[in-house]
């Protein structure tokens, strides 16, 4: 799996574009080398729209946990966008609602995030 990349805000906002099911195989890791990558080059604003995800596990969870404290300790940002009715409830479930940043479509977390 090949994560799309783009950036908004004149390059300031890197939005991420995971497809398909993160369960710790390839594209779990591609997300997390991703990730990474971008904290190295010094993004401070990552959007993931999960709007083409339809199932992740604890490893993905994992990563996008440890991507969102990665930024907030750089004093960044990370919003999730589009997020599935099934991965919210697995969000609510685990309290992980109370920690990641949400928004309903892409244009909504490009605003929220450029503030």
């Amino acid at each position: 799996m090949k994560i799309k990349s783009s950036t908004v805000d004149e390059g300031r906002v890197v939005v991420l574009e995971p497809k398909g099911s993160l369960v710790g195989g390839d594209e779990t890791d591609e997300l997390k080398k991703t990730v990474h990558t971008l904290l190295e080059q010094g993004n401070r604003k990552l959007i993931v729209d999960l709007g083409d995800v339809e199932y992740l596990n604890s490893s993905a969870i994992g990563v996008l946990v440890s991507a969102h404290t990665s930024y907030m300790n750089r004093q960044g940002k990370m919003i999730l966008c589009n997020v599935n009715k099934s991965i919210t409830n697995v969000f609510v479930v685990t309290k992980l609602s109370t920690i990641f940043s949400t928004a309903e479509a892409r244009e909504d977390a490009i605003y929220a995030i450029a503030k």
